[in-house]
C-alpha cells in the first residue's frame, strides 16, 4: 500500500546448525517462498523483507541491531522453523525496542503421512521450537504479538496486517510532533496530563506555539491562495448559491475560513508538526474558530484535539495513520447530549465545528451559522453532515498519576433524527453493551469526554498498540458487566502499583 511504502517489517528465521549445511539451505529456501509469498498476498500493508536465518546468538544479535539502527525498518517478525535454542535470542532481543511479532507456523499445510520420516521431523520443528522461543519472550517480560496460523491463510495474514498498520503509526508517533496553539480550556482536568511522561511512554513531543507566531504566517497568505481555496471548497461541498455571493457576509466568512485553513497549513508544515489543539479563547487575528480549516486538516492526517486537548490530538494522528487505506473513516469526537430511549438510548457526538468529514455518511454541506462561543461570536463556517451507520470502536487515553490508560470502546452508530437548529457535522451510538452499561463504565475508568473514532480498526488494533506502548488497556463491549468492571479496575490497579514498586 502506497501510504506505507517507506516502511518495512523484518523477517528472522530461527533455526541452529545441529541439522547440518542441506537443513540450513532448506530453511532459508522456504523462508524466501514465504515472504515473497506473504507479499504477493495483496493483505499485508507493508513489505516484509527476508533478512536471513540465524543460527547462532552472535547472528541473532548482528541483525536485531541492524533492524534497530534502520530508519525503514518498523518493526521484526520472527519464526522458529526447527529448534532455535532460545538462550541465543537473548542479547539479541535485549537490543530490540521496535515491536515484535511471533509467527507460529509451519512452511508445509499438512503432515505427509506417507512420507514422514526423522530427516522431515529434524527440518521441520515448528510445533516446538516456537514454545522455545515463546519462552525466553516470557522469561524476558518482552512485550510482542504472537500471531498463530498457516502462513498462507487468509485469517493469519489479516492478524498480521493489523499489527503492520499499529507498528507503523507507533513508528509515525516517534516523530510525532503536536502544537498548543493556546492552553488548556478552564483547568479542564481530563484533557490535561504529564508530558515529559507521554513522551518517554509514547513517543510524540508537544510544544506550546504563540498565536502571535501563526499570525505571523496569517499575514504572509496571499489573496489568491485564499481565491482558489474558496473555489475549491465550492466544488467539493454542496452549499446554497448565495453563498458564492461575494457581497455578502457568508462569503467573506468562508473566505476568511480558508485562510485559516491556509494559515494552519504553513505552520504546522513550517515546524514539521503531524498535529495541534486550538482554544476558541485565543484566536489571534482570526474572526471565527478555524473548525472549517480543522474538518479538512484531520481529513488529511492532521491530529487534532480542542481546547488545547494533546492526547486526543495525538491518538487521532495516530488513529487516521493505522487507517491509511481502509474505507469507513475515523474522526476526532465530543459526547455532546443524551437520548434516552429505552433500549436505543445514545449519546449524540459531535463538537462545536470540528469533526472529520471522513466518516460523513453522504457529501457534506458548506454551510455558515452563528457561533455564539468563545473570544469570536460571529458567523463560523462548517461542514454539516450526519455519520454513516454501523459498527465501529473509539478509544481515548488518560492520564492516571501513575500510567497512562486506554479505553476501548465498541460501538454501533445508529440513524439520527434530522437537527434543523444545530446545524453541525454528527453522529449518534450506541455504546457497547448499552448505554447504561456502556456510559457507566466509560465513566468508572476515568474516559475523557473526546475520543478518537473509527469504523475501520477493531479492538485488535489497540490491544496491539497497547501491547508495544506498554500501557494499560481496558475495553468496553457486549460482554461488560458492571461488577465486572469494577473488578478489572481494581485488579488492574493493584499490577500497576506493584509493577511500579517492583521498578
Amino acid at each position: 500500500m502506497k501510504a506505507f511504502e517507506n516502511f518495512e517489517v523484518w523477517f528472522v528465521t530461527g533455526a541452529q546448525l545441529l541439522y547440518g549445511g542441506d537443513a540450513v539451505k532448506s530453511v532459508d529456501a522456504h523462508s524466501t517462498e514465504m515472504v515473497k509469498g506473504m507479499n504477493a498476498s495483496g493483505v499485508l500493508p507493508v513489505k516484509v523483507v527476508y533478512k536471513g536465518t540465524a543460527n547462532s546468538s552472535k547472528e541473532v544479535t548482528a541483525v536485531m541491531k541492524a533492524a534497530e539502527a534502520d530508519e525503514k525498518c518498523i518493526g521484526v517478525m520472527t519464526w522458529m522453523h526447527t529448534f532455535s535454542p532460545a538462550k541465543m535470542w537473548i542479547h539479541g532481543l535485549q537490543e530490540l525496542k521496535k515491536p515484535l511479532l511471533h509467527l507460529h507456523t509451519q512452511y508445509n499445510r499438512e503432515i505427509p503421512w506417507n512420507e514422514i520420516d526423522m530427516d522431515f521431523m529434524n527440518l521441520n520443528q515448528s510445533a516446538h521450537g516456537d514454545r522455545e522461543f515463546g519462552h525466553i519472550t516470557a522469561r524476558m517480560r518482552r512485550p510482542h504479538k504472537v500471531v498463530v496460523g498457516y502462513w498462507q491463510e487468509r485469517k493469519t495474514l489479516e492478524h498480521i496486517a493489523v499489527w503492520q498498520r499499529v507498528a507503523a503509526a507507533w513508528a509515525d508517533a516517534q516523530e510525532m510532533l503536536i502544537l498548543r496553539f493556546g492552553d488548556q480550556m478552564n483547568n479542564v482536568a481530563v484533557t490535561d496530563g504529564d508530558k515529559v511522561e507521554a513522551e518517554m511512554r509514547l513517543g510524540y513531543h508537544v510544544d506550546y506555539c504563540p498565536v502571535s507566531e501563526m499570525m505571523e504566517h496569517f499575514k504572509q497568505i496571499g489573496d489568491a491562495e485564499v481565491d482558489a481555496l474558496v473555489e475549491t471548497y465550492f466544488k467539493e461541498y454542496d452549499h446554497d448559491a448565495s453563498l458564492e455571493d461575494r457581497a455578502g457576509e457568508p462569503y467573506r466568512k468562508v473566505w476568511n475560513a480558508a485562510k485559516a485553513e491556509l494559515t494552519l497549513r504553513s505552520i504546522l508544515t513550517a515546524k514539521g508538526a503531524k498535529g495541534f489543539t486550538t482554544n476558541f479563547d485565543d484566536l489571534g487575528e482570526f474572526d471565527q474558530i478555524p473548525g472549517l480549516a480543522s474538518q479538512r486538516l484531520m481529513a488529511e492526517g492532521y491530529g487534532f484535539g480542542a481546547e488545547g486537548d494533546w492526547k486526543s490530538a495525538a491518538l487521532y494522528r495516530t488513529v487516521w495513520f493505522m487507517s491509511q487505506g481502509l474505507p469507513k473513516g475515523c474522526s476526532f469526537l465530543e459526547d455532546y447530549t443524551l437520548n434516552f430511549d429505552g433500549e436505543q438510548s445514545a449519546i449524540l457526538q459531535s463538537h462545536m465545528l470540528e469533526v472529520c468529514p471522513l466518516i460523513a455518511a453522504q457529501r457534506p454541506r458548506l454551510e455558515v451559522h452563528f457561533l455564539g462561543i468563545g473570544v469570536r461570536k460571529s458567523l463560523t463556517a462548517r461542514l454539516v453532515f450526519t455519520s454513516k451507520t454501523g459498527a465501529g470502536v473509539t478509544a481515548t487515553v488518560v492520564d492516571m498519576g501513575n500510567r497512562f490508560r486506554l479505553i476501548v470502546n465498541d460501538v454501533e452508530c445508529i440513524e439520527p433524527k434530522p437537527l434543523p437548529k444545530l446545524p453541525v457535522a454528527s453522529a449518534l451510538w450506541i455504546p457497547m453493551p448499552n448505554f447504561e452499561v456502556g456510559a457507566g463504565a466509560w465513566i468508572l475508568a476515568g474516559g475523557t469526554h473526546h475520543s478518537c473514532f473509527s469504523y475501520d480498526l477493531t479492538p485488535e488494533y489497540w490491544e496491539d498498540y497497547a501491547e508495544i506502548a506498554g500501557i494499560e488497556m481496558i475495553r468496553i463491549d457486549k460482554d461488560t458487566t458492571i461488577a465486572g468492571f469494577k473488578k478489572e479496575l481494581r485488579m488492574n490497579e493493584v499490577y500497576y502499583m506493584l509493577n511500579k514498586a517492583l521498578c
